[in-house]
């Protein structure tokens, strides 16, 4: 694969994509929900941006079992925690995701976080919009959009440290 963004790049996409979130926070009270297990790593560094004191909460959003491909992932997938420590009933949500290609990721982190209660509204905010789309779900916030420029079967592949050893965007075909 190629590299797309390199961690300088990368580092301005966040910082365009948090400037994009904080022109929308007018009113309410605000929350960032990242989707394990970079969008959580994204909403850190959204919230070390715009500010942490702008937010009632920072949290991470597990969706393993609530996934339509779950029988797909394997006898045993590996469920992680989500912590969530607030209440998130009437807050303003931006739900944080990496890559955003058919949708069916954020249709399982909708399904979950409805599980903690009643949002007031929630917004999706990500890094890379790949394009693809399989349900009627669209970034309300994106980094980078690549919607038509990849080939049929193309990857993305985000990498963000800690998690990683460095950031990037990669993309192309796979072996």
């Amino acid at each position: 694969m190629r590299e797309l963004a390199d961690d300088a790049r990368v580092d301005e996409l966040i910082d365009e994509l948090a400037s994009s979130i904080e022109k929308n926070m007018r009113g309410g009270v605000w929350a960032l929900i990242g989707i394990r297990s970079r969008g959580d790593l994204l909403a850190r560094r959204l919230a070390e941006r715009i500010g942490p004191d702008r937010f009632a909460g920072v949290g991470t959003l597990d969706i393993t079992l609530y996934r339509d491909d779950l029988s797909e992932i394997g006898p045993q997938p590996v469920v992680r925690t989500t912590e969530i420590d607030f209440s998130i009933d009437d807050l303003h949500i931006v739900l944080v995701d990496d890559v955003l290609m058919t949708g069916r990721s954020i249709r399982a982190a909708l399904q979950s976080l409805m599980d903690f209660g009643r949002p007031s509204r929630v917004w999706l905010a990500v890094l890379v919009d790949r394009g693809g789309r399989e349900l009627p779900i669209g970034p309300d916030h994106v980094g980078l959009a690549l919607e038509g420029q990849m080939a049929p079967g193309g990857q993305v592949q985000v990498l963000l440290r800690p998690h990683d050893a460095r950031d990037a965007i990669l993309g192309g075909s796979t072996p």
